[in-house]
């Protein structure tokens, strides 16, 4: 029981804690030790002496291991905040009712998409401390070996630390400078989410708060077409959440879903924000990815043969703006259906980033493409790279499904 509440309380706090004490003391190494050594504490005392109040009792927990660490290394002066002004703390900023932003995890969000972070790394950095992300986790969604991402976290902790920059709640003349970061971070939070069509893992509860994320984010910047793009592209994607398994538990591809059990109000929402974005006429990536999103959800039953050449058009113009791994991999398989297997592996096969060999879409693919081609043994050997990669309960299903189909084909 203890350890339940422990788990709960962790997931649903610790980036508002770590972010609370890296703001106090200015120093993103120490808030995560901090914070773990709280979690070590809880661990041991909450079986017998479970709190009243579990997120405050790990803050100060975190804060007074914080005030020790400084204690020992003997910097304090230089860690610790200079003596505070008249106007409130970032703490206390933070977890004010009244500031700008309203919804406290878009607002950790953007604090640590802080300027001094080099661009490439304010979104695995806030990924890590305020989603919870591991290192692993996180380098697979970039598509880097996990060493090379520890490092480039490492330097931008480190980075900050010299800079002797707090941390602050950026005004609303800054979010445009952080916005990109802002929604690469969600955009990967949510892909975590998304990733695990039944919804059991440790960050499912990011799908449902995308919705709102993405519904105040749309609110606080109308006239940003990429938010409302992003808006939309969780709404479709969510509308399709019902079709998302089988009678068995199985993950069910998107071209095998059931149109009639998509959610209609989800879908309309989704258009309202996609038109919104298109009347500003400033094109932009994550519009694009949701009007392949829109393609999709314009089926209305099995019966109704998917758009494929809508699909790869559409892909082709997304490379326009985004021409990476992943975008190559789902144009592949529009690409497979309009030009042929043979056609899609050549361009799978070409593409060979080292990050890909962790990503198990990657492999499923491959295999997928291999065994259309009658390549059974090589499909065999892909599905199996595939299933190594731990991936979720029903998406491990579907693919023990298919492995075991190639016997039989």
């Amino acid at each position: 029981m203890a350890c339940g509440l422990l788990d709960q309380t962790a997931r649903e706090v610790g980036g508002r804690i770590i972010a609370a004490l890296a703001a106090s003391f200015r120093d993103l190494d120490l808030a995560e030790e901090a914070f773990a050594e709280a979690c070590a504490r809880a661990a041991a005392v909450w079986p017998s002496r479970p709190p009243s109040d579990p997120p405050a009792w790990l803050y100060a927990t975190a804060r007074r291991a914080a005030l020790d660490a400084v204690r020992r290394r003997s910097v304090r002066r230089r860690l610790m905040p200079e003596p505070p002004e008249p106007t409130p703390s970032v703490e206390e900023a933070m977890t004010s009712d009244e500031a700008l932003i309203p919804d406290e995890r878009l607002r950790l969000i953007f604090v640590c998409c802080h300027p001094v972070v080099p661009a490439e790394v304010r979104a695995p950095l806030t990924l890590r401390l305020v989603c919870g992300l591991s290192v692993r986790e996180i380098a697979r969604a970039f598509l880097v070996a996990e060493p090379a991402m520890f490092q480039r976290l490492t330097r931008a902790k480190r980075r900050i630390a010299q800079s002797g920059e707090p941390f602050e709640i950026p005004g609303p003349e800054a979010w445009n400078t952080r916005l990109s970061a802002v929604l690469s971070t969600l955009e990967v939070a949510y892909g975590k989410a998304h990733e695990d069509a039944a919804g059991g893992s440790v960050h499912a509860g990011f799908a449902r708060e995308m919705l709102e994320l993405t519904a105040t984010l749309a609110a606080l910047l109308p006239d940003e077409p990429e938010c409302l793009g992003f808006a939309a592209l969780v709404r479709y994607a969510e509308a399709r959440r019902p079709a998302r398994l089988d009678e068995t538990g199985a993950m069910v591809p998107l071209s095998e879903q059931d149109p009639t059990l998509w959610r209609k109000p989800l879908m309309t929402e989704a258009e309202r924000l996609l038109r919104r974005a298109a009347d500003l006429d400033r094109p932009g990536p994550r519009q694009l990815q949701a009007a392949i999103h829109a393609v999709w959800c314009g089926r209305k039953t099995l019966a109704e043969p998917p758009r494929w050449g809508a699909v790869l058009r559409l892909y082709d113009a997304l490379l326009d703006w985004r021409d990476d791994a992943v975008v190559r991999l789902n144009r592949a398989v529009a690409l497979a259906e309009v030009a042929g297997p043979a056609v899609a592996l050549a361009q799978v096969e070409g593409l060979n980033p080292a990050g890909l060999t962790q990503f198990a879409p990657f492999h499923a693919l491959r295999a997928d493409l291999l065994a259309r081609l009658g390549r059974v043994g090589e499909a065999r050997e892909a599905y199996d790279h595939a299933l190594a990669l731990d991936p979720g309960p029903a998406e491990r299903m579907w693919l023990e499904r298919r492995r075991t189909s190639l016997a039989t084909d």
